[in-house]
């Protein structure tokens, strides 16, 4: 069993809301909008949350999109963002609208993104000849190599 992690957690503004889970086994913890924001389309906009967090040394909090949002065109442009354990400003979720229409309006308090929080293991990095990576039987195929599906 993984052994539970403290995220200190301030509001910035009255308003904000903490992180919170929609159910007992989601991998996530749910991120609102602090204020109601448009999102023109083909832009990005960083939407205010109120809050700022403490990841714990060791561990990286991950914003991921919200699937109910991204079928409906609003997507994080960069996939996943990456809060770094030693940031400790304002947290925004950058969101682009690739949907129909000419904008998408976030509501205040609306759920935008996901919070996970992930191990980083220690790691170094060894200088070796080509050689000595070894080989695989996918080797220097990339980007869509492995098939469609």
């Amino acid at each position: 069993m993984v052994r539970p992690v403290e995220v200190k957690v301030v509001r910035t503004h009255a308003d904000a809301t903490l992180p919170e889970k929609a159910s007992e086994f989601a991998a996530g913890w749910d991120i609102r909008a602090l204020e109601e924001t448009v999102v023109s389309f083909r832009s990005s906009v960083m939407v205010p949350t109120g809050i700022r967090i403490a990841i714990p040394e060791g561990y990286e909090g991950q914003i991921r999109a919200r699937s109910s949002l991204g079928k409906k065109g609003l997507i994080l442009p960069h996939s996943i963002g990456t809060i770094d354990s030693d940031y400790r400003g304002d947290l925004y979720v950058l969101m682009t609208w690739i949907g129909e229409g000419d904008s998408y309006v976030i509501r205040k308090k609306e759920r935008i993104a996901q919070l996970v929080i992930a191990p980083i293991p220690e790691a170094t990095f060894r200088e070796v000849g080509i050689e000595e990576l070894g080989v695989t039987k996918r080797g220097e195929g990339g980007f869509g190599s492995t098939g469609r599906f």
